[in-house]
C-alpha cells in the first residue's frame, strides 16, 4: 500500500504548499517563535481531522450543507479583512516589529484562536481535505487502499506545517531590521486580502 500512501502524500502537498492565509499565520508565529508547537498542533490536527471525515465519506454531507458553507464564507471573510486590517497597522510601527519585541506579545489562547479561526472559517479548507481528498481516497478502491490514501495525505498536512512553523526561524536572520518586518506585514495583509477577495467571488 505505499504507492497509495505515496499519492496521498503528493496529493496532500500540491493542496496545503500553496501559500494561503493559515500558511501565513504559521510562518509569521515561527519567525516570532511564538506559540509555535500550539499553532502547528492546530493547524495539524485540524487539518487530520476533516482529512479522516473526508475519507470516511463526510463529504456528501458537506457538499449538500450549501447554506453552513455560505455562512463559513463570509465570517471567513470579515475575520480575513479583520486580520489584514491588524497586519497593516503593525506595519504602520515597524519600530515595534523586531522579534525582540513581538515574543510573547500575543497570549497563547489568542494565537491558537487565530489559527482556528484560519483554517476552520475557510471554505476551502473544506473542499481540498473533505470533498477533494475525500474524493480522490474513495476512488482507491478498497476501504484499506482510502485510509493508506488518507493516511498519505495526513502526514503531508503535519510534515508541512512542522515544517513550515519551527523551521522558520532560519529566515529570522533576514528580518532583523523593522524595514524587514514592515513588508513582511505588508505581504501578509495582501495575502489575507486576496484570500478574502477570492472567498468573497465564492
Amino acid at each position: 500500500m505505499l504507492p497509495t500512501a505515496s499519492a496521498g502524500l503528493l496529493t496532500g502537498l500540491s493542496l496545503i504548499i500553496a501559500i494561503g492565509a493559515q500558511n501565513a499565520y504559521v510562518l509569521r508565529q515561527g519567525l516570532l517563535r511564538s506559540h509555535v508547537g500550539p499553532v502547528v498542533l492546530v493547524c495539524a490536527v485540524s487539518d487530520l481531522v476533516l482529512i479522516l471525515a473526508g475519507v470516511a465519506g463526510i463529504g456528501v454531507l458537506v457538499d449538500r450543507a450549501g447554506w453552513l458553507v455560505e455562512v463559513v464564507r463570509w465570517l471567513g471573510v470579515a475575520f480575513l479583512l479583520w486580520y489584514a486590517a491588524a497586519s497593516l497597522r503593525r506595519a504602520r510601527h515597524p519600530e515595534s516589529l523586531g522579534v525582540g519585541a513581538a515574543v510573547g506579545a500575543e497570549r497563547r489562547r489568542t494565537a491558537v484562536g487565530r489559527a482556528m479561526a484560519l483554517t476552520w472559517l475557510n471554505p476551502h479548507v473544506y473542499l481540498d481535505t473533505v470533498l477533494l481528498i475525500g474524493s480522490l481516497a474513495a476512488a482507491q478502491g478498497s476501504i484499506e487502499a482510502r485510509w493508506w490514501f488518507g493516511a498519505g495525505a495526513a502526514t503531508a498536512s503535519v510534515w508541512w506545517f512542522a515544517s513550515l512553523g519551527f523551521g522558520a526561524r532560519l529566515l529570522a536572520p533576514l528580518l532583523r531590521s523593522p524595514r524587514a518586518w514592515q513588508m513582511l506585514e505588508m505581504a501578509i495583509a495582501a495575502t489575507m486580502l486576496f484570500v478574502a477577495a477570492m472567498l468573497a467571488r465564492g
